[in-house]
């Protein structure tokens, strides 16, 4: 009895293993932890636009902000990529382009 009920337990795990794994629950994990690191990425670029607008040039500035406008584009998110495009016109004006 208990030789089958594990044959019965072992199958069902095969079942859901092979039911997530070609049902999409891959591909949907993956997905999420894809978002996840475009996010942090923006997040960084974020970071290092702020310590070069407090401790490098203009030039400095205007090229982190780029950075981050291309992150925010990377992650397709539309609303930050529009936000830093503007942020990087102003660190443009500020080095004559």
């Amino acid at each position: 009895m208990k030789k089958i009920f594990k044959a019965v337990l072992i199958i069902i795990g095969v079942i859901v293993f092979i039911g997530y794994f070609y049902g999409g629950g891959l591909e949907s994990h993956a997905e999420i932890e894809i978002n996840k690191i475009e996010v942090q990425v923006a997040e960084d670029a974020i970071k290092q636009y702020e310590i070069a607008k407090r401790n490098g040039s203009d030039v400095d500035a205007y090229t982190q902000a780029s950075y981050v406008a291309a992150a925010f584009l990377q992650a397709n998110d539309e609303a930050n990529y529009k936000k830093w495009k503007e942020i990087e016109k102003e660190e443009a004006k500020k080095i004559g382009l």
